[in-house]
């Protein structure tokens, strides 16, 4: 963890010396939330049912591979399912087609992750709801469209609310920004459809987990190994995701032996950064090989997972979108 997150986990002089600011955010937050319900703020809804998977605290949680999950869940049951985004970390200003060729620089690591993993349609704006018409009008055969991340992004009309939570860091010491990590208070769970945890932890709801056995080659994607080509070499680490400590420990579970490397979430990496493994074997998260890939060696390799996830889950997504206005 960072230092920031570290804090987060406590309660003490520090967290006690934030809480007016906590209660001020808090407040903001209330009010904004309260505007768009009463109708002072535009929500916009589109002419299909949007399925928004986010979260109520900083940092990664899984929502990724959670969307990849959905998006499979949905095709097997009959759905054309579309993608948008913000596309956190890219440099787009306008509401984009996200292409597999696409520069993560520009579009974002995890869209073009969604993009080449998903076989969905995904768009990326940092308006949601232009996004989705964007979307929605170049792919007309879409009839529900996922928002990855947007739980608080009120503008976005939504029929099903999924929230993730990281199992092991949960809601932090349960304090709002910046006295802890939430953007809205606890509270805000007993609203959505579905809480899903990443991981164990004390947390209720609905359990998910990531799994992954399989290898492939930064240069060359269809080149795929296991874990025998790691035996009796010096392998480093990579992981520039929310919590890199749960990449590090589905490495130590499958019994590989490496050197760690976190980095922050959404790293814009350069060769430099990995200077250190020039000449030796890399492993890194698929997120992270999407911006590595460009100017990977051949001894570099990433590692895809995918969720596992509660068939309740399912359940829910089903009688919601069979039901959009029964909330």
């Amino acid at each position: 963890m960072t230092w920031i997150e570290r804090q987060w986990q406590r309660f003490g002089p520090w967290q006690i010396a934030l809480l007016p600011l906590a209660g001020l955010f808090g407040a903001l937050s209330a009010l904004r939330r309260a505007l768009y319900r009463i109708g002072i703020l535009r929500v916009r809804h589109l002419p299909v049912p949007v399925v928004v998977i986010g979260n109520i605290a900083v940092g990664g949680a899984g929502k990724t591979p959670l969307v990849l999950w959905l998006a499979n869940f949905l095709k097997e049951q009959g759905y054309f399912p579309g993608i948008i985004s913000r596309g956190y970390g890219g440099a787009a200003q306008t509401a984009q087609a996200v292409t597999l060729d696409a520069d993560p620089t520009l579009v974002g690591d995890e869209p073009l992750l969604l993009a080449r993993r998903s076989g969905c349609p995904v768009w990326i704006g940092q308006d949601r709801p232009a996004a989705g018409q964007a979307l929605l009008q170049a792919h007309p055969e879409c009839n529900v469209l996922l928002s990855d991340d947007g739980l608080q992004h009120y503008a976005l009309g939504r029929a099903v609310e999924i929230a993730v939570i990281d199992g092991t860091r949960g809601c932090g010491n349960g304090l709002l920004l910046p006295a802890g990590p939430l953007r809205e208070s606890r509270a805000r769970l007993a609203s959505v459809d579905a809480v899903v945890v990443n991981g164990p932890g004390e947390q209720a709801g609905l359990r998910m987990s990531l799994a992954g056995e399989r290898f492939a080659n930064l240069r060359d994607p269809r080149q795929n190994a296991d874990l025998t080509l790691f035996a009796g070499k010096k392998l480093h680490a990579v992981a520039g995701i929310g919590n890199p400590q749960r990449f590090f420990a589905t490495l130590r579970n499958l019994g590989v032996e490496f050197t760690e490397h976190p980095f922050p979430d959404h790293h814009p990496y350069q060769p430099d950064d990995l200077a250190f493994a020039a000449t030796e074997m890399v492993v890194m998260t698929e997120k992270d090989a999407v911006k590595c890939a460009a100017f990977a060696t051949p001894n570099w390799w990433m590692l895809a997972v995918s969720a596992q996830v509660d068939d309740a889950l399912g359940k829910i997504i089903m009688e919601k979108l069979r039901n959009p206005n029964g909330r």
